[in-house]
């Protein structure tokens, strides 16, 4: 599985860090990139906190290959229109060259399908996304959750959990070896204290890709590391797996 061409940051394999953007406007959102640019792979522009969105400016404006989430209330986002309305900044992300569109999981599989009618012949990738804000599910309830991603036609897998003890972590990350044998790039750790480490580990057990926040004050999911905290413990580990 290949990875936009236009991304040429961006590693084929996986293993990159994207940092989540939620702001009101988009001029703040583009301003907002600019000091880790450098630091990152891809750039999650959150279209449901954007009080008017345009995607165009966005996609002109940011050098970083773009994530387009506009993630609904039922969720944990704050989107709270049609799904027909919900969908239209996605379509219009396509034509603008945007690296990835986000469709959650239990979006109606109609509009996944036109999701991805749209993205056929195009640089376009569809993440399918899962998150539970309360809890991780038991192992066999994960497993089935990967296995419909991988049946959906998307190309990325995304699934994320709150974890409240070491063993929520394990079962996420012990899902890169599923992922693995279907031969299927899958983002996979845990939100929450507990679940901090998680988004450090998730890429050096094969993680498509982790997220991160621009600083501590512009979380947009609780447990998440700022890009520069992230970047700090990947270098630490990498520097002790060479020692």
């Amino acid at each position: 599985m290949s990875v936009p061409s236009s991304s040429s940051r961006f590693p084929v394999t996986g293993g990159g860090i994207c940092v989540a953007i939620a702001c009101r406007d988009v001029q703040t959102a583009i301003t907002a990139v600019k000091p880790v640019a450098d630091l990152i792979d891809v750039v999650e522009i959150r279209l449901d906190a954007m009080a008017e969105v345009h995607i165009e400016t966005l996609c002109r404006n940011i050098s970083c290959p773009l994530l387009l989430t506009n993630r609904p209330e039922w969720e944990g986002g704050a989107f709270r229109g049609t799904e027909e309305n919900r969908l239209l900044p996605l379509m219009e992300g396509v034509s603008h060259g945007a690296a990835f569109l986000d469709l959650e999981l239990r979006a109606l599989p109609q509009h996944r399908r036109r999701l991805l009618d749209r993205l056929r012949g195009t640089q376009t990738r569809l993440i399918v996304s899962h998150h539970d804000f309360n809890l991780t599910p038991d192992a066999g309830a994960l497993s089935a959750i990967l296995r419909e991603q991988v049946e959906s036609g998307a190309h990325i897998g995304k699934i994320v959990t709150m974890a409240h003890d070491h063993l929520d972590v394990l079962r996420v990350l012990q899902l890169q070896e599923e992922a693995a044998r279907h031969d299927f790039p899958l983002i996979a750790f845990c939100m929450g204290e507990a679940g901090r480490l998680s988004r450090i580990i998730t890429l050096l057990l094969g993680g498509f890709m982790t997220y991160a926040a621009l600083d501590e004050a512009r979380q947009t999911a609780p447990g998440q590391l700022t890009v520069r905290e992230l970047k700090a413990s990947l270098a630490c580990l990498a520097g002790h797996s060479k020692s």
